[in-house]
C-alpha cells in the first residue's frame, strides 16, 4: 500500500521524488509528503492530504531545492489521514524518516520517549521511530549506527528510510517484512519500495533481502545484514523490454500469471504478518472498532471471487466461529432478505469495478449493515473508495481473462481476515501462530507445487477429445473444485460441472461413464476417507478418475491418474490445490487450440450487469 522513494544525487531531486510517488499511486494512499535537505542544510518538508498532484502543486509553488531527500505515500493505519500524520516525520529538526509497515510495540516506545522529553505531533506508530533514532544519535552514534540500534528495539514490520541534516549526502534504510529496492546511477543512487518508482532514472536495481540495512550516497552504496555483517546482493539490469507487460518466456499470460503466484502471495503477506501473529492494523485505522463489533459476515461477489468467498465461509465459521453467508452479487441485489445485527458486508473483486458487486455495496449501505469492507486488487477502484475498510491484494496486473493469481491472493487476504475475526471469538494464540506459520511457508509450497506442471501437462492429454468433465471436492475443497470447473469451461470450452462429492449419489452419478473425466481434489484431512468412498462409486461405474491428492493419502486402484501434491496445513490447502487445477485447465485449452488469454464472449472486468 504505502510507497517510499529516496534519492541521494548531484542534481536537484524534488522532481524525481514526486515522479516516483506518482508511479506508486496504483498502490493506494490517502496522503503524500517529502523531505529534502536544502542548500542551507535544513530539512525542508511538504505534506498534503489527497493525491500526489496536491503535493506536486505545493512543490511548484514553494520549491524544495536539494540533493538528498525522501518521500512517501501513506495509507492510514494509525491515526486518520491528515498532514500531521503524513510522512515524513521529523525529530528535533535533525532527523526525517519515512516508514512502511506496522510497529507493534509503538505504544510502549511512545511512553518511554515521552518520559524522555520527546513531544509527539501525530497519532502514528512511525513517529516513535524517528524520535528513537534521534535519541540514539544523542548518545554519540552516527546515523548508520543509530538506525541499526533503533531497529533492534522495534517489533513488527517495516521498511524505513532516514536522513540526518548533519550527514547531508547519506540515506540509511532498513527492511523487515516490507520490501525495499536500491536503484543505482552515476553520481546518484536511489531507493524505493517498488522499482517501478525509479524506472525513469535507472535500470540497475538491487533488491534488499529480509533483515537487510543499506546506505546510499551519490557515489556509493553499502549493504549489511541484521547481524551487522557487510553483504553483497545481486545487481539486476532491467531493460524496457523486460519491464513491459509481456509474456516473457511464457506462451500465454495465464501461464505466466500462474507461475507468479508464489511472488504475489509473498507481496500480499508482506507487512501483514509478524513472526507468529497477523498485524490487523494493516486493515486501516477503523479496523479494530469495526472488527470488534462484527458478529456476522455477509460476503457478496461474482465468478471466481464468489468461489473465494465460498472458501472463506468454511474458514470464517470453522476457524473464527463467526456466522457467514455468501451470495452471488447479481442475486443479492434482487431479493428480500434479513440483515442480522452487527453484520460486516464484505465484497470481493479483482478490479473493484464489478457492476453487480458495486451495486450490492451501495444497496447494503441502505439496509442496516454495521460496516462494509472490500478485498480488492486495484487501489483506486470504486469498491475501495466506497467501503469502510479495504484489504488490498498485491497480485499486480492480471492480463489473462481467466483469473489465477487474483484468486489465490484473495484467499490469502481472506485467511488474514479470518484470523483477525477469530481472535475475538475464541481462536487461541497457539492456533493463530500455527496458521501464521503455515502462511509464512505458503510461497515455498506453491513453488514446489508448480514443479508438478510437466506431470499435469501429460495428464491433460486425456481431456483433449472430451466434451464434459465433473469436478469433486469436500469441505473447503468443494469451492476449489468449482473454481477448477470454471477455469476449464472458461478457456477450453469443455462443459464442466462441480459437486460436493457427497452429492454424487443424488443425481450426478447418472452421468458417469468411461467418457466422463472425474477430477477430484483430495488433501489428507478428516474428510479424506469420506471422499475415497465417494470416488469408489465412480470407479465401480467405469469412470476415469484424475486425482490431486496428498502424498500420504493412500489412493490406488484401476482407472486412476494420480498426482501427489505436497503435504500442507489444512488451513491453506485450498490455496495450494488451486494451482494444479489452473495448470490442468491451461494445458487442456492449449491442446484444444483455444484463445487462452482472451476466451470468447468474456471480459476481464465486468462493469455491466
Amino acid at each position: 500500500m504505502c510507497g517510499i522513494v529516496g534519492a541521494a544525487a548531484r542534481r536537484e531531486i524534488s522532481g524525481i521524488l514526486v515522479e516516483g510517488l506518482k508511479r506508486l499511486e496504483y498502490r493506494g494512499y490517502d496522503s503524500a509528503g517529502l523531505a529534502i535537505l536544502d542548500e542551507n542544510g535544513v530539512i525542508a518538508s511538504h505534506k498534503r492530504i489527497g493525491k500526489v498532484a496536491m503535493l506536486d502543486e505545493a512543490v511548484n509553488v514553494e520549491p524544495l531545492l536539494g540533493h538528498t531527500g525522501i518521500a512517501h505515500t501513506r495509507w492510514a493505519t494509525h491515526g486518520k489521514p491528515s498532514e500531521e500524520n503524513a510522512h515524513p516525520h521529523i525529530s528535533a529538526d535533525q532527523i526525517a524518516l519515512v516508514h512502511n509497515g506496522i510497529i507493534e510495540n509503538h505504544e510502549q516506545l511512545r511512553e518511554e520517549l515521552t518520559q524522555a522529553g520527546y513531544v509527539f505531533k501525530s497519532q502514528t506508530d512511525t513517529e516513535t521511530i524517528v524520535h528513537l533514532v534521534h535519541q540514539q544519535l544523542t548518545t554519540g552514534l552516527n546515523l548508520k549506527e543509530a538506525v541499526y540500534a533503533s531497529v533492534k528495539k522495534l517489533d513488527g514490520a517495516f521498511g524505513l528510510a532516514v536522513i540526518n541534516k548533519d550527514e547531508p549526502e547519506r540515506i540509511i534504510c532498513a527492511r523487515s517484512g516490507s520490501p525495499l529496492v536500491l536503484g543505482l546511477g552515476i553520481g546518484e543512487n536511489f531507493l524505493a519500495s517498488d522499482q517501478l518508482a525509479l524506472r525513469q532514472v535507472t535500470d540497475k536495481f538491487i533488491y534488499l533481502d529480509e533483515g537487510d540495512f543499506a546506505e546510499i550516497t551519490p557515489d556509493s552504496y553499502s549493504i549489511w545484514d541484521q547481524d551487522g555483517n557487510d553483504v553483497e546482493r545481486e545487481v539486476l539490469h532491467l531493460t524496457d523490454k523486460a519491464e513491459a507487460a509481456n509474456k516473457g518466456k511464457y506462451r500465454h499470460y495465464m501461464l505466466k500469471e500462474t507461475y507468479e503466484q508464489p511472488d504475489v502471495i509473498r507481496n500480499t503477506l508482506q507487512g501483514r504478518l509478524a513472526k507468529d501473529k497477523i498485524l490487523e492494523q494493516a486493515f486501516g485505522t477503523e479496523a479494530k472498532a469495526i472488527l470488534d463489533k462484527t458478529k456476522a459476515v455477509q460476503i457478496v461477489a461474482c465468478g471466481t471471487s464468489y468461489h473465494a468467498g465460498m472458501v472463506a465461509q468454511y474458514w470464517i465459521e470453522g476457524i473464527a466461529g463467526v456466522p457467514c453467508r455468501v451470495e452471488v452479487a447479481s442475486e443479492f441485489r434482487y431479493r428480500k432478505f434479513v440483515v442480522q445485527p452487527d453484520t460486516l458486508l464484505l465484497t470481493i473483486s479483482q478490479s473493484g469495478e464489478t457492476a453487480d458487486s458495486l451495486a450490492a455495496l451501495r444497496l447494503a449501505k441502505t439496509l442496516g449493515y454495521a460496516s462494509t469492507m472490500t478485498i480488492c486488487n486495484v487501489a483506486q477502484s470504486s469498491l475501495v473508495r466506497e467501503s469502510d475498510l479495504a484489504l488490498m491484494t498485491e497480485a499486480g496486473p492480471e492480463i489473462g481473462v481467466a483469473s489465477t493469481k487474483a484468486f489465490t491472493t484473495q484467499l490469502v487476504a481472506l485467511m488474514i481476515l479470518t484470523v483477525a475475526l477469530g481472535r475475538r471469538h475464541g481462536l487461541s494464540v497457539e492456533e493463530e501462530a500455527d496458521i501464521v506459520k503455515a502462511l509464512h511457508g505458503l510461497p515455498a509450497i506453491l513453488e514446489k507445487t508448480l514443479e508438478l506442471d510437466p506431470a499435469i501437462e501429460k495428464m491433460s492429454q486425456a481431456f483433449a477429445d472430451k466434451h464434459h468433465a465433473l469436478f469433486l471436492g469436500r469441505g473447503a475443497q468443494w469451492p476449489i473444485a468449482m473454481e477448477g470447473a470454471l477455469k476449464l469451461k472458461e478457456i477450453s470450452y469443455i462443459h464442466a460441472e462441480s459437486y460436493a462429492a457427497g452429492e454424487l449419489k443424488h443425481g450426478p452419478l447418472a452421468l458417469v461413464d468411461s467418457d466422463m473425466p472425474i477430477v477430484a481434489v483430495a488433501p489428507n484431512n478428516e474428510l479424506l476417507e469420506k471422499l475415497k468412498s465417494n470416488l469408489e462409486e465412480v470407479q465401480a461405474r467405469g469412470g476415469e478418475l484424475f486425482v490431486f491428492a496428498d502424498k500420504d493419502s493412500g489412493f490406488s486402484g484401476d482407472n486412476i491418474s494420480l498426482i501427489n501434491v505436497p503435504h500442507v496445513h489444512d488451513a491453506i490447502a485450498p490455496i495450494v490445490y488451486t494451482i494444479p487445477l489452473q495448470l490442468l485447465s491451461y494445458h487442456v485449452a492449449v491442446l484444444k487450440g483455444t484463445d487462452v488469454d482472451q476466451p470468447r464472449n468474456l471480459a476481464k472486468s465486468v462493469t455491466v450487469e
